[in-house]
């Protein structure tokens, strides 16, 4: 008897969470998370970067008290300061530091990847931003 293909959704929770987890401890010994990294991320964009964009660019990520606690986080730890009240900035020692994580993110990167074709993962993405624009459209 021929198994049940898991749904979509389960597969695409269980992917998030392999993600974060491996994500997470590819980030420990910086003493980031996957939630920090994408806040730095975030600010590393900008010269300043209003927290409202961050939290906006960030909010499928995770939710606003995630993000505000991480936000304080990089914060304490000095991967960001406030040049303006509301604004965050990298640091150089943030600067610095981000660019020491970038080649253990790129070894991330090919190790969620690996034995999946280019191909496969242009068609898996193109997959998954038409499910959203189908359910993000407005119902007629």
């Amino acid at each position: 008897m021929e198994r049940k293909p898991k749904p979509i959704g389960y597969l695409l929770n269980r992917t998030d969470e392999a993600l974060t987890r491996a994500m997470d401890g590819t980030l420990a010994e910086f003493g980031l998370t996957r939630v920090a990294w994408q806040v730095l991320n975030a600010v590393e964009d900008g010269e300043r970067t209003a927290d409202t964009e961050v939290l906006s660019a960030l909010s499928a990520n995770a939710d606003a008290t995630t993000l505000a606690a991480t936000i304080d986080s990089v914060l304490t730890d000095g991967w960001t300061s406030r040049p303006t009240p509301g604004h965050l900035a990298l640091t150089p020692e943030g600067e610095h530091r981000l660019a020491e994580v970038a080649a253990h993110v790129a070894e991330f990167r090919t190790r969620s990847v690996e034995g999946i074709t280019p191909d496969e993962y242009r068609t898996a993405v193109h997959v998954l931003e038409r499910m959203i624009e189908n359910l993000e459209a407005p119902r007629p």
